[in-house]
Parts: structure tokens; sequence; C-alpha cells
């Protein structure tokens, strides 16, 4: 009984994301992800009786989504081996991802007028950094927090354009994406290029 009430909280999660991302914040509501979905008409209100509840699913779902996100390599061998794990990580998001990055930018502005989702927003970028500080850390940085803080940065600034901005025209590709990964990481981790 549990895995069907999860895969159809998933499922609710999963449209509240299309939702946003097609019609943005206002165009989120109970019947829309019941049709987004494919429910029954009052679904979802079951599972999040407020709006309020709607978005902390939906940025859950987000969150979540992110945390399964491909596992990073055990140890990065070298420079080169970073930068093909980020290059495909930032690949697929800009790709396959897209629709949940056009999500969390309607999320990311709602979090800056709403506090109670600032918290919940807050925690998918927290384990983000987390796992990439963690990945500096072992491809030999002498300052994991600071490097990670860089180039979290330089990816969502890269993420933002090929999704929302000039760059979506044409959006890099993956041997793009690992140049400008490899070049960044060369200069912040010089011992291991």
């Amino acid at each position: 009984m549990a895995r069907t009430t999860d895969d159809r909280i998933a499922r609710i999660g999963d449209a509240a994301i299309e939702v946003i991302a097609e019609d943005g914040m206002r165009g989120l509501t109970h019947r829309a992800v019941d049709r987004a979905a494919e429910l029954p008409a009052g679904s979802t209100s079951y599972y999040a009786r407020t709006r309020q509840a709607l978005l902390e699913l939906a940025i859950g779902r987000i969150v979540e989504l992110d945390v399964a996100a491909p596992e990073s390599p055990a140890e990065p061998a070298d420079l080169d081996a970073l930068a093909g794990y980020l290059a495909g990580f930032l690949h697929a998001t800009i790709t396959t991802g897209k629709r949940r990055m056009l999500a969390r930018y309607e999320f990311a502005l709602e979090a800056t007028r709403r506090p109670e989702l600032r918290e919940p927003y807050d925690r998918g970028g927290s384990l983000l950094r987390a796992r990439c500080a963690e990945l500096l850390r072992t491809a030999g940085s002498a300052d994991p927090e600071r490097h990670a803080r860089l180039v979290i940065a330089w990816l969502d600034g890269l993420i933002f354009d090929s999704i929302a901005g000039t760059g979506s025209r044409r959006p890099p590709d993956k041997a793009e994406l690992e140049t400008g990964i490899h070049e960044l990481l060369s200069v912040l981790l010089p011992t291991s290029s």
C-alpha cells in the first residue's frame, strides 16, 4: 500500500513540475496537476490540501530527483575523469532535465518572496554543493568548499544561459561543456592537470 501512495505522490510531484515549467507558478493549481498527471479530479488535493502543501510537494520532488542524479565517480582518477562526469551531468541538466530546471527557476524567484519556500529550496542546493565539494576534495582541491562555490556559480550561469538565456538558441553540446569544465578545473586544481 505504501508503495502505491509513494508512486502517486511522485506522479503528482512530477506533474506539478511540468505545470510549473509550462505555466509558471500562477498556473499551478490542483486541477492543473490532476490533468497533467492524468488523475481523477480531486486526487492532488487529497495528498496536498492547500496550495502551500502542493508547493512543498513539488519542491520536495525536485530535491528527490536531484539527489537521485547519477552518482559521482567514487575516485575521479584525474582532471579528465572529473570534467567528463560534470559535463555529462550538465548536459543531462540542459537537455532531459530542462523542464525541472525551469520549475527550479520559478521556485528560486518565489522563494525570494515567500520565506516558507526558502528552506526546502535551499535544501536541494545544499545537497548539490556538498556533492560538488566532495568531488573537488577527492580531486585534490586545497579549498573544496570555496572551489565548489565557484564551480556551481559557473554551472548555474551556463545552465541558465542554455535554458532561458540567449544561449538557448544554441546550447552547448557535451564536448563543448567538457572543454569548458576542463579549463575551469585546471585553474582550480593545477596539481591535477
